[in-house]
């Protein structure tokens, strides 16, 4: 336990550069575009590092066939495909962000944590 007290001290002294860290951490989650993809690239999905779907791509020849139960899934593939990829760009942004902290380690064994 006194180990994360040490980090959280750590924390505490350097509030104001890991705040502007932070802002520039969100600046390029908002940047970053994750490419989520099913069907074979019939169905693409662009989302950022904050997980907000940007573009949906469908193949023309998808909505010839008239599958539409086809065409649901393929989108919900991509799209699950796109949000797994920007979870795991915006972790990676946190692990760099903290020099690889257990921050929620930390918090569960200072009562912080759910």
């Amino acid at each position: 336990m006194f180990g994360n007290l040490g980090q959280l001290a750590h924390l505490l002294r350097n509030a104001g550069q890991i705040k502007q860290n932070m802002q520039e951490m969100q600046a390029r989650l908002e940047a970053a575009r994750y490419v989520g993809e099913a069907g074979g690239g019939q169905v693409r999905v662009t989302a950022n590092g904050k997980g907000d779907l940007l573009e949906i791509k469908i193949d023309p020849a998808l909505v010839k066939d008239d599958d539409v139960e086809l065409l649901e899934d393929l989108l919900c593939a991509a799209v699950r495909d796109a949000i797994q990829k920007s979870r795991e760009g915006a972790q990676k942004e946190m692990q760099a962000l903290t020099g690889g902290m257990d921050m929620q380690g930390m918090m569960d064994s200072l009562g912080g944590g759910q």
